[in-house]
């Protein structure tokens, strides 16, 4: 069905926008499938794993930005766009976490442990930031809103420590170029202070409202 509201256009305009990455790595695929070392060079599997993590946690800070955008740009419609944003965020993050899992196929899970205990630090905080996200987008839809009242705003504010955790995996991921990690570092500190800030007027507001 075409959506025919502005409202229905511009979110599956975002849809496609956000699954764009994917339907890329799904022609890079068909293209190494068909000549291999044409898209990947000579480590596919890290080059997969790779662009999964990365637009995971993109869209993860995206989602994060939301909610500023909409305060910053006086734009309150567009919080309606930050489960959608959300759901891509956690479903790159699976992916992501799928292609680790699919690297390992042909090893024993003792083996598939070992190297994941080899490479404890990113493995065990990047498995945490997944973990955080699983009730995150469980819990995304209305109904639950509604079943979990106060509580729902509560559970979804795990989003914070899980695009921490996500960073700190990207960190000790990377192999001396730090300048990805610095960028989302810089990003994570921006929205991390816009929402500080926020609740800082938001208390003041109340307290003066109350005083009057």
């Amino acid at each position: 069905m075409i959506p025919t509201t502005r409202l229905g256009i511009a979110r599956l305009g975002v849809f496609c926008l956000l699954a764009l990455p994917l339907v890329l790595l799904g022609v890079d695929v068909w293209r190494e499938v068909a000549q291999p070392g044409s898209a990947f060079g000579p480590d596919p599997t890290e080059e997969v794993l790779h662009y999964l993590g990365q637009w995971g946690i993109r869209i993860l800070l995206l989602t994060l930005a939301v909610s500023p955008a909409s305060r910053l740009l006086r734009k309150p419609q567009l919080v309606r766009f930050r489960r959608m944003v959300g759901l891509w965020a956690f479903s790159y993050i699976v992916l992501h976490f799928a292609a680790f899992l699919l690297s390992q196929a042909g090893n024993s899970f003792e083996t598939i442990l070992a190297v994941t205990l080899a490479k404890v630090r990113f493995a065990v905080v990047g498995f945490y930031a997944l973990v955080m996200l699983i009730p995150l987008a469980i819990t995304s839809t209305r109904g639950w809103q509604r079943r979990l009242g106060p509580g729902w705003r509560k559970l979804h504010r795990l989003v914070y420590p899980a695009a921490f955790a996500a960073w700190i995996h990207l960190v000790w991921l990377s192999k001396g170029d730090f300048m990805d990690p610095l960028i989302y570092g810089l990003v994570l500190v921006l929205l991390f202070g816009e929402r500080i800030v926020f609740r800082i007027r938001k208390e003041r507001r109340a307290a003066a409202a109350n005083a009057a």
